[in-house]
C-alpha cells in the first residue's frame, strides 16, 4: 500500500470486516440478506465469482478426489483477471471467490461479534499477527459467500491469498 500511497500521494489500507462484508453484500436496506450479493441460487456462482469449479477440477486432477467442486465453469483453473466477472450493485467485482482478501481486523478468541466497534472499523484489539480474511477463493479452502470468514498468520501468503485496499474519503 506504501508503493500506492507513493504512486497516487493518497492513503491506502485493508478495509475492516464490517466494511469488507457491506461491500460484497452490495445492498443497503435493512433486512435478511441472501447467501451471495446476486441471492441464494449456486447454479449461478460461476456468472459472478471465480470458484472452485469444473475448470479447476480439469486443471488439477490430483486434487479431485478431496476437493469439492462446483457443478459449474467459471474458465479458470487458478485466479482471473480483476473484473472478470459481473459486478453487484456498488459497481464492485470479485468480492466473492478469486482471492481471500485480507482485512484490518486482528483475531479475537470466539468466532462472534460481541463487543465488535459499531462503527464499521476494524477491531484491532485481540491477537494482531493473525488477521481474518473474507470472501473465499479458488482454491481447496474456497467456500465462497458474503459471511465467508478465515483467519491466518499476517506473515502466510499462497496464491489464492490478496488484498483490497480501501481509501478513506475526507467529507
Amino acid at each position: 500500500m506504501d508503493w500506492l500511497a507513493g504512486k497516487t500521494g493518497k492513503r491506502y489500507r485493508l478495509l475492516s470486516e464490517a466494511e469488507w462484508e457491506y461491500a460484497a453484500r452490495g445492498r443497503t436496506e435493512p433486512g435478511s440478506y441472501p447467501r451471495y450479493f446476486f441471492g441464494d441460487d449456486e447454479a449461478d456462482l460461476c456468472r459472478y465469482a471465480n470458484v472452485r469449479d469444473r475448470a479447476t477440477g480439469l486443471g488439477m486432477p490430483a486434487a479431485l478426489p478431496s476437493w469439492s467442486v462446483e457443478s459449474c465453469d467459471d474458465g479458470y483453473v487458478y485466479t482471473s483477471p480483476v473484473g472478470s466477472f459481473a459486478a453487484n450493485a456498488f459497481g464492485i467485482h470479485d468480492m466473492h471467490g478469486n482471492a481471500w482478501q485480507w482485512t484490518e481486523d486482528c483475531v479475537r478468541d470466539g468466532d462472534d461479534y460481541i463487543g465488535a466497534p459499531s462503527d464499521g472499523s476494524a477491531w484491532t484489539a485481540g491477537n494482531c499477527n493473525r488477521r481474518f480474511l473474507r470472501g473465499g477463493s479458488w482454491g481447496p479452502y474456497g467456500g465462497v459467500r458474503a459471511a465467508r470468514r478465515g483467519r491466518q498468520n499476517v506473515t502466510f501468503r499462497r496464491d489464492d491469498t490478496g488484498i483490497r485496499v480501501g481509501r478513506t474519503l475526507a467529507p
